[in-house]
């Protein structure tokens, strides 16, 4: 099997290497924009095992150049890599003189964007080290954090869909396998090795439909329960939002990307209807477009939600611009139209003044601390109630030889009194469609001394 090319780097080669980040801005983009995605950047490669020891950043129009960079930002890039800091100039890349020793500060390049295939050829030939861009980087965070076999499968595809275009430009496939008839040239092994991915990509497709059908009926059977999902940004402390109403043991951890599977979990103490919560997949800045392709299903949990709760950290400073990427990948997946509260979270952290001048600025928010009991007991009333909306009352009469049917609604129903006679009168709250379903079972169920098979 041929040597992978350089920017394939496995994930599990990351940790302990060093790295210098290097950025394009655009003259009319704010400075503070392009640090806090330097920052995220740098905790992403945190949560890899990587240290960043320099960041270079370059003020540019444009950022469609064959190097990215211009010639005097990638020397100075070079000389941190102890590449030749030269683009290729025809087929052979520019050797370095031997006689030259080299430092080497940096042993990756990682990129604040998404490379074009040649661009990030040139630049590993230019640096001498291997190149990742923002993409590459979360794919390899999203490969760490998948547990489940249907996040695995997402990130797979998703990983695949990416290398795909890159596998022209990877010279270490060398040149031509056999096959194709007596007189043909046979395959170039670039050629095969797209077959390979794309037949591999096309495996993933059917499974992950098959795991998706499963996933679709599970929602389908609490399509009548109350049905409550956490979004936001990744860390804004929805794992924490989610142990402080359900009790659960879920996983948190002040990582990004923490967990990719949907957890869901019933609100406690336990309501009649039940109310669950699910704690969604975290969105980030510039999210690739594969992995909000690829995650749909978990993000599906947010299309069947009665109520969404839209959870940004009040003490980020840039907590603005993370609501607006939420709400951006909500209208994409098709979820902006669902009743939604923007919980502003971690609201023990800014100072009093700071805390009255966001409520001030969003009057609708809600400030909640996942520390506090009491803001999680306030919570939870207010999501009660708000549910308490859609119920109706009504009284429901039903034979003796039918009670049974009373053991498979009555979770989803709040009893307000229940009396027997000639039969048994139930007077209930609960919503419509349960009504109906109980209704339609309580004419249609056989008695249990029913002889008839």
């Amino acid at each position: 099997m041929p040597a992978r090319h350089p920017s394939t780097i496995q994930s599990s080669a990351l940790p302990g290497r060093t790295a210098v980040i290097v950025a394009v801005r655009n003259p009319d983009e704010p400075e503070s924009k392009v640090r806090t995605s330097l920052e995220e950047l740098t905790r992403l490669l945190a949560g890899l095992g990587v240290s960043v020891v320099r960041t270079l950043v370059q003020k540019r129009p444009h950022r469609g150049a064959p190097g990215y960079l211009g010639e005097g930002k990638l020397r100075e890039l070079a000389a941190l890599t102890g590449g030749p800091g030269e683009l290729p100039r025809g087929p052979t890349p520019p050797r370095r003189p031997e006689t030259i020793e080299r430092r080497r500060e940096a042993e990756l390049v990682v990129i604040d964007d998404e490379l074009r295939p040649g661009q990030q050829r040139n630049l590993e030939l230019a640096t001498g080290v291997p190149v990742l861009d923002r993409t590459k980087v979360i794919l390899h965070v999203f490969e760490r954090r998948a547990r489940t076999r249907l996040a695995k499968l997402e990130v797979e595809l998703a990983r695949l869909a990416y290398e795909l275009p890159r596998v022209r430009d990877d010279s270490s496939l060398g040149d031509r396998e056999g096959g194709g008839g007596r007189a043909a040239r046979g395959h170039t092994n670039v050629e095969l090795e797209k077959q390979r991915i794309r037949e591999r990509m096309a495996s993933i497709r059917r499974e992950l439909e098959r795991l998706t059908v499963g996933a679709q009926v599970r929602r389908r059977r609490r399509a009548d329960i109350f049905h409550v999902a956490l979004v936001g940004y990744t860390n804004a402390g929805k794992s924490s939002l989610m142990r402080l109403l359900t009790g659960s043991d879920v996983l948190i951890e002040d990582e990004l990307f923490a967990t990719l599977d949907t957890t869901v979990r019933k609100l406690v103490p336990p309501t009649n209807p039940p109310i669950v919560l699910s704690d969604t997949v975290g969105f980030i800045e510039r999210l690739p477009h594969d992995l909000v392709a690829s995650f749909r299903s978990t993000l599906d949990e947010a299309l069947e939600a009665w109520l969404l709760l839209l959870v940004v950290d009040a003490s980020d400073p840039a907590f603005r611009e993370q609501l607006r990427v939420t709400r951006a990948v909500l209208a994409e997946i098709g979820a902006s139209n669902a009743p939604t509260w923007v919980l502003m979270n971690k609201a023990d952290r800014p100072d009093p003044d700071s805390r009255r001048a966001l409520a001030e600025e969003f009057p609708e928010a809600i400030q909640v601390s996942a520390l506090r009991r009491e803001d999680g007991r306030a919570l939870r009333e207010r999501i009660v109630a708000f549910f308490d909306e859609f119920l109706v009352t009504r009284t429901v009469e039903l034979p003796h030889d039918r009670a049974h049917v009373l053991a498979e609604v009555r979770e989803h129903l709040k009893v307000l009194e229940e009396t027997y006679g000639d039969g048994i009168a139930l007077t209930a709250r609960g919503t419509p469609e349960v009504f109906s379903r109980l209704e339609r079972q309580a004419r249609s169920a056989p008695a249990r001394d029913d002889p008839s098979p």
